[in-house]
């Protein structure tokens, strides 16, 4: 046995000792059923994404917005990194990606004015996941569509407490047979659909079968749609109803935005019709649809918890640049709050409130720690994130701060940096420059009034905190390129 692998499953035995003398989540005495747990991620969805998000949305989402009605919808809710790979770990373990430094999806080396910092493109596995909390406690665990947290089939779902595996392999899109129509040629997508079948709807019609199978025992059912991501491709009937759509709005589709590599200007979009995006989105938004309607068939939502999330913002800027995240500023790949403020919606029977709405700040690096509250499991490792139970319930969750760590040059043109946001004010850094900016986000959420040299006690304030946490997670920065240094925290 590998180094690593011994290392994982020494944790793995002590998670089982820690919580042997626990109390099961049903009782004798209650008769109460341990709760479930489904977790929907959407891939490259933004904020503005979504009806319950934005009521001029161009894109349908009628089963989200119905979801939102019956749950908790977050108004400052944050991926903990701007690209993919990273938010997910963070998902996986409650942990800051940057403490493995898995800073950015895997494998991005992209080179600008400088090098990048150096990437571990894999998840540890002796990182403890939400599947392997819950396993000790009698749970069955589902996995289905994008993981894209390792190299390997060593480090794929079943390697870290997934007893299934639908489709969760080392790349970052459908990228193999016909990609969102089969065949899919997903090795790990077993077996293959028949010729035309929608890929968002054989993931969700895979999750509603485990959900069905297994309604009368607690389960994880973790459903990763591959879907917003590129490549862009709608179903025909879907894109055709958008092209109507799209046809009826008028208004500039593009404006300028800053650049960090490339010698051609750069654009984001400020504008949604894009119609195949749309017709991705709706397809989305009907496999959800699926997957909630079989918890509510298989007569378990009195006693299942429903999250809704995103892995970074909407891509605005490249690779077809097909939503706006507007009044956001930039999108993924951005720490600009388009990059990383992502929808959340939250059900935890008998704790949410209906159609109720929060404005506590919260992160990716929540999902693990409030579901190992739930089932009031021991976590083995240190956690960043925080038991998000009080602000589900509508109270504060007193919170110092959260940070971001992007010490790379996205695909999509943001610069390499890094931000906190503690209160309503949030503080941009510059990595290759070590420039700062700051924001006040309850005024500002379009982050267009820098405040760094009006404010400077509260910027350097905030930026002392900030390199505060650098030191604390082992952040690491830009490398030389060709001699010329690049800037680096001097505290």
């Amino acid at each position: 046995m590998r180094p690593e692998s011994k290392s994982r499953w020494l944790i793995v035995c002590v998670l089982l000792l820690g919580v042997a003398t626990v109390p099961s989540t049903a009782t004798a005495e209650t008769d109460t059923p341990p709760l479930n747990f489904v977790v929907l991620l959407v891939d490259d969805l933004g904020f503005m994404d979504i009806g319950a998000n934005n009521p001029n949305c161009f894109y349908e989402t009628p089963n989200i917005d119905r979801f939102s009605d019956s749950a908790m919808r977050f108004t400052n809710g944050y991926a903990a990194n701007p690209v993919c790979s990273p938010t997910r770990f963070s998902l996986m373990t409650g942990r800051y990606p940057t403490r493995t430094q898995a800073t950015n999806f895997f494998s991005g080396k992209r080179e600008g004015t400088f090098r990048p910092a150096p990437l571990n493109d894999k998840m540890p596995l002796d990182e403890v996941t939400i599947a392997e909390v819950l396993k000790p406690k009698g749970y069955q665990t589902f996995f289905a569509g994008k993981w894209h947290l390792g190299p390997d089939p060593d480090f794929y779902p079943p390697a870290q407490g997934f007893d299934v595996n639908m489709g969760g392999y080392h790349r970052g899109g459908p990228y193999t047979g016909k990609k969102y129509f089969s065949p899919f040629q997903n090795p790990e997508l077993r077996p293959d659909s028949p010729p035309g079948d929608h890929l968002p709807d054989r993931l969700a019609r895979e999750t509603a079968s485990f959900i069905e199978q297994n309604a009368d025992q607690p389960f994880l059912a973790y459903l990763a749609f591959y879907s917003v991501h590129t490549p862009l491709m709608g179903r025909p009937d879907l894109v055709k109803k958008y092209q109507a759509k799209a046809a009826e709005i008028e208004g500039e589709e593009f404006a300028d935005e800053e650049q960090v590599f490339g010698d051609r200007p750069r654009k984001v979009r400020i504008l949604q019709k894009h119609a195949v995006y749309a017709a991705m989105v709706e397809a989305m938004d009907q496999a959800v649809g699926k997957v909630l309607d079989q918890i509510d068939a298989a007569g378990i939502a009195n006693h299942t918890v429903v999250v809704l999330t995103s892995d970074n913002g909407g891509l605005s800027t490249s690779e077809g640049s097909p939503t706006s995240n507007l009044p956001l500023r930039g999108g993924k790949g951005w720490v600009y709050e388009g990059g990383i403020r992502e929808p959340w919606i939250i059900r935890y029977p008998g704790v949410t409130q209906p159609g109720s709405v929060s404005d506590e700040p919260i992160c990716s690096i929540d999902l693990l720690p409030t579901i190992a509250a739930a089932v009031d499991a021991t976590l083995p490792q240190p956690i960043d994130g925080i038991n998000l139970a009080p602000a589900l319930r509508g109270n504060s969750l007193d919170r110092e701060a959260l940070f971001w760590h992007y010490p790379h040059y996205s695909n999509q043109g943001g610069f390499p940096g890094g931000a906190i946001r503690m209160g309503n004010y949030k503080l941009v850094e510059r990595y290759e420059d070590g420039r700062i900016h700051l924001y006040d986000l309850s005024r500002d959420v379009g982050e267009k009034n820098d405040l760094a040299d009006s404010m400077p006690d509260k910027a350097e304030q905030m930026r002392h905190r900030l390199h505060d946490w650098y030191q604390d997670v082992n952040a690491q920065f830009l490398r030389e390129k060709n001699g010329n240094q690049p800037w680096v925290p001097s505290e």
